[in-house]
């Protein structure tokens, strides 16, 4: 078997594996979109252990800041009016998405932006999602951070059957 039909079947087979999980068992502790994200990340950023450890730690964080964005944005502790509140909490959490690059672990950028972007997608445009703050799996940086461990996993788990499947 080729190594890209090697891979496209791994991906395949545990792709429905993991949406399996996603949207059943695991339904409301992971996000099948997110982990496809951290998965695509993991093949992006080399698709070896280091990848696997900085999607991880770059989607991580990304959420984390994220969370912050969302709780000062909904606190306004400065009393921004309109827009501008917004904007100013996004652009002081976003700098640090970047900024950490010198830090190894953290040094995939498009991780840690996918992480920062899945979270704040998911807590804009779900109706029933929680607040950054909560302690329980309403929470969207938790659920973006459990989802994002899933799908590096799961993308580091794909590369190694399709390397056994392409022999």
């Amino acid at each position: 078997m080729s190594k890209l039909t090697a891979l496209a079947t791994s991906i395949a087979v545990l792709g429905g594996v993991w949406a399996f999980l996603a949207l059943g068992p695991l339904a409301g502790m992971v996000l099948v979109w997110a982990g496809f994200i951290a998965w695509g990340c993991y093949f992006a950023a080399g698709a070896d252990n280091a990848a696997l450890q900085k999607t991880i730690a770059g989607m991580i964080f990304g959420a984390v800041m994220a969370g912050i964005a969302l709780a000062l944005v909904g606190a306004n502790p400065l009393g921004l009016p309109g827009a501008v509140g917004p904007a100013i909490y996004i652009a002081v959490t976003v700098f640090p998405l970047v900024a950490v690059a010198g830090c190894n672990i953290l040094s995939v950028v498009p991780a840690n932006v996918y992480g920062y972007a899945a979270t704040a997608a998911y807590a804009l445009q779900t109706a029933n999602a929680g607040s950054p703050t909560a302690m329980d799996m309403t929470n969207p940086v938790l659920l973006v951070a459990l989802s994002a461990v899933f799908g590096a996993v799961f993308g580091m788990i794909s590369g190694k059957v399709a390397g056994m499947l392409g022999k």
